[in-house]
C-alpha cells in the first residue's frame, strides 16, 4: 500500500479515535459544570453546535486546501484542536466548553482536507476503494475512542480530554514529518486571503452550479438523513422493543461496527470494479432498504445481529458517491468538493437526529418499528436522483466529456 495512503489512514484512524473519547463523558460534564441532574437538552445543544460548525466550515477548510495546499490546512487544524483540547480538559466553565466543543466542530471539519488528499494522490478507478478504507479506518475509530473513553471517564472525568489533545499532538507529528504536499502548487498562484475565503456558501453555490454534481448532492444527503436513524434510535429501540441491557446494545454497536468496517475494507473495491460507482450505489440502497425492513417488522432481539451484514454491505454506497462525485471536477478542486460533500453530510447531522426522534417518539405507542419502514421508504427518493445522474453523465458523442448544455461543466469556478 501506498506509504502516504498508510499515513493519512493512519491519521484519519487518530483523528476517529480523539473525536470519540469524548462522547461517553460529556453528560457527567455537563453535570459538573451547569450543577445540574438534568442536562438533556444541554447535550443536545452541544452536539448540535458540533455538527452545526462542521456544516459550515468544511467547504472552507476544503476551498483553502485548494489554494493553499492540504498539508498547511491539516497542520493547522490539528494543531488548533490540540490546544482546544487541553483548554477543555482543564476549565471550570461551561461557556468555555461550549465554545470548546463549536472549534472542536470547526477543526474536525478537515476530513474534508484528508478525502481530498486520498483523492489527489489515487487514480480515479481506486478512488472508490480508498474512499472505503477511510470509512473504516474512521468506523474502528470511532468505536475504539467511546471504549477508551468510557473507561479514562470512569478514573478522571477530565481524562479523555487529554489524551484527545495527545492523540491530536500525535497527528500534528505524523503531518509534518511523514505527509507531504499532494499537489503541485508552483503552477499556479495562490489567491489571496480575504473575508470572502470564509464564506461557506461560494463553495455551495459553486458545486450546484457543476450540473452532474446536483444528483451526487442529493444522494449524499438521503443517504446521510437516512443513516442517521440507527445512529439516533437503534439504542432506544433495543431497549424499549428487545428488552436490551447494557451489555447487549454495547455488543450489537460493536457487531455492526465490525461488520462494516470489513466491508469498507473487503467489498467496496471489488463491486465498485464489477458494477461501477451508479450500480454499486443502487445496491447499497437496495441492501439498506431491505434492513430497514427487516429490522422494523422483527419481533426478537437476535435478528437485529442477524441482518448486520445487510447494513454492512449497504455501506459500500457512500464511498461510490464519493468516488463518482471526485470525476465530476478538476484536481485543483477536490478540497472544495469535499468540503460541499462533508457540509451536506454534517446537515445531515443536525437535521437527521431531530427528525429521527420525533418519529420514533410519534409512533412509538401505535407501532415501534414505524421509523424504520419510514426510512426504507426514503430511499424511493434516490430513484429519480439515480435516473437524473445516469442521463446527464452519459459520453458527449464527440467523446470530450459529459453530455451537458456547456460540455463539462465541473471547471466552473465559485460566483
Amino acid at each position: 500500500m501506498n506509504r502516504r495512503l498508510l499515513v493519512i489512514l493512519s491519521i484519519i484512524a487518530l483523528d476517529a479515535v480523539g473525536i470519540g473519547l469524548i462522547f461517553p463523558i460529556l453528560p457527567r460534564l455537563l453535570m459538573e459544570l451547569t450543577g445540574s441532574g438534568e442536562v438533556s437538552m444541554l447535550y443536545g445543544v452541544v452536539v448540535a453546535l458540533y455538527s452545526l460548525m462542521q456544516f459550515v466550515f468544511s467547504p472552507v477548510l476544503g476551498a483553502m486546501s485548494d489554494r493553499y495546499g492540504r498539508r498547511p490546512v491539516l497542520l493547522s487544524s490539528i494543531g488548533g484542536a490540540t490546544v482546544d483540547y487541553l483548554v477543555m480538559a482543564f476549565s471550570p466553565l461551561f461557556s468555555v466548553l461550549l465554545i470548546g466543543r463549536a472549534i472542536a466542530g470547526l477543526t474536525s471539519a478537515n476530513m474534508a482536507v484528508a478525502t481530498a488528499y486520498i483523492a489527489d494522490i489515487t487514480e480515479e478507478s481506486e478512488r472508490a476503494k480508498r474512499f472505503g478504507y477511510m470509512s473504516a479506518c474512521f468506523g474502528i475509530g470511532f468505536i475504539v475512542g467511546p471504549l477508551i473513553g468510557g473507561v479514562l471517564g470512569d478514573i478522571w472525568l477530565r481524562g479523555p480530554f487529554v489524551v484527545a489533545a495527545g492523540l491530536n499532538a500525535a497527528n500534528l507529528a505524523l503531518v509534518f514529518f511523514a505527509l507531504p504536499e499532494s499537489r503541485d502548487l508552483k503552477s499556479s498562484e495562490p489567491k489571496p486571503l480575504t473575508l470572502a475565503s470564509f464564506n461557506p456558501a461560494g463553495p455551495i453555490r459553486w458545486a450546484f452550479g457543476v450540473r452532474p454534481l446536483v444528483p451526487l448532492i442529493g444522494m449524499v444527503f438521503l443517504v446521510g438523513l437516512i443513516g442517521n436513524i440507527p445512529g439516533t434510535v437503534w439504542v432506544l429501540y433495543g431497549m424499549d422493543k428487545f428488552h436490551w441491557n447494557g451489555f447487549t446494545v454495547g455488543l450489537s454497536l460493536a457487531t455492526f461496527g465490525l461488520c462494516h468496517a470489513g466491508s469498507q475494507v473487503l467489498l467496496v473495491g471489488p463491486v465498485t470494479k464489477r458494477f461501477g460507482e451508479l450500480k454499486t450505489i443502487i445496491i447499497g440502497a437496495a441492501f439498506d432498504t431491505v434492513a430497514f425492513v427487516i429490522i422494523g417488522l422483527a419481533t426478537h432481539g437476535w435478528v437485529a445481529f442477524a441482518i448486520a451484514p445487510l447494513f454492512a454491505i449497504a455501506g459500500v454506497g457512500p464511498p461510490a458517491v464519493q468516488s463518482l462525485a471526485t470525476r465530476d471536477v478538476s484536481d485543483d478542486k477536490q478540497g472544495e468538493l469535499q468540503g460541499v460533500l462533508s457540509s451536506v453530510t454534517s446537515l445531515t447531522a443536525i437535521v437527521g437526529p431531530l427528525i429521527g426522534t420525533f418519529v420514533y417518539a410519534s409512533t412509538k405507542a401505535s407501532w415501534i418499528g414505524a421509523v424504520w419502514i419510514c426510512g426504507a421508504a426514503i430511499y424511493t427518493l434516490m430513484v429519480p436522483l439515480v435516473l437524473a445522474r445516469w442521463r446527464i453523465a452519459k459520453p458527449a458523442p464527440d467523446g470530450s466529456g459529459l453530455n451537458t448544455p456547456s460540455g463539462n461543466s465541473a471547471d466552473r469556478t465559485p460566483g
